[in-house]
């Protein structure tokens, strides 16, 4: 059986027709840029003719992941302020006359990881994104766990001290995403990078500044995933987004952070790998999310 995804993100839209193993038999994308609405959802609406025409039925599942929190029925996205206009509340089974599931970006990229990356043949998996901000998702007993208002995930905003004066979009102080996110690199650097490339680049060459902020902000990564280790005990975490690029710049030190602060139970140890899919991530979770929810349980 073949599935739909359509990935809708600020910058660009992309679109694939998967199979039930997850490759990719058709990809496209087009460029948003932050257009008005009417823009974006004719770009949609063509983009999924195309992949419809593509299977050569009309009835593939299809599923939409967008920025923000989806709706409880899956059906729309709920909740996206400043970003978008247009999209919140908006349903789109309705405008594409065919049954369409929805679900935040974060949680479409696990579900692209779980089923058919890094994370497949686990049944408890947390995915982390790091970008600009920091998404999550989580899978629980191989099911995606969206929780109350579908905000399950969200773990950039959880909170490294409590103390600290300085509160994230959603007020929690000395958050994750504040931690390591491009969205602060300029402010944790004395100004000196203003993106996590630049810094980690300015790191492999032993530069001083460098080296503190990228060390420091992966240390606190590491309390980070282990706090969710002791709270959710997944079989593995998964890092995904531009930062993970960072390979072994990332991955060694954290390492080492990881084997001072994590809990060594019975000797095990939970790994901590790059995710697999990288620009297609929304768009395969969410066709593979469509396919999960149209297949017989």
């Amino acid at each position: 059986m073949q599935s739909i995804g359509i990935d809708m993100g600020g910058t660009n839209i992309k679109g694939v027709l998967i199979n039930e193993d997850g490759t990719i038999l058709h990809d496209m994308q087009c460029s948003t840029n932050e257009k008005e609405a009417t823009y974006w959802k004719e770009v949609i609406a063509d983009m999924l003719h195309t992949l419809q025409q593509k299977s050569g039925s009309k009835h593939t599942p299809v599923g939409l992941s967008a920025p923000g929190l989806a709706g409880s029925n899956n059906d729309c996205i709920k909740l996206m302020p400043g970003r978008l206009a247009g999209l919140e509340n908006f349903v789109w089974a309705d405008y594409l006359k065919t049954p369409t599931w929805v679900l935040n970006d974060a949680h479409a990229a696990l579900m692209a990881e779980a089923k058919f990356g890094a994370g497949k043949g686990y049944g408890n998996v947390i995915l982390l994104t790091l970008g600009t901000g920091v998404g999550g998702g989580i899978m629980i007993n191989g099911e995606l766990h969206q929780g109350l208002l579908n905000r399950a995930g969200h773990m950039g905003h959880v909170m490294l001290n409590a103390d600290s004066d300085e509160y994230d979009v959603t007020h929690m102080p000395a958050s994750l995403e504040d931690a390591i996110g491009n969205c602060t690199i300029a402010q944790r650097s004395f100004g000196k990078f203003y993106s996590t490339y630049e810094l980690v680049q300015a790191y492999k060459e032993g530069d001083t500044i460098a080296t503190y902020v990228w060390l420091h902000s992966v240390k606190r990564l590491a309390v980070a995933l282990c706090s969710f280790i002791n709270i959710l005990s997944p079989d593995i975490i998964i890092l995904g987004g531009g930062i993970a690029q960072a390979g072994d710049d990332l991955f060694n030190p954290l390492d080492g952070f990881m084997n001072i602060f994590e809990w060594h139970h019975s000797g095990v140890r939970t790994p901590v790998v790059q995710a697999i899919f990288d620009e297609y991530s929304g768009a395969v979770g969410a066709a593979s999310f469509a396919l999960h929810k149209t297949l017989p349980n």
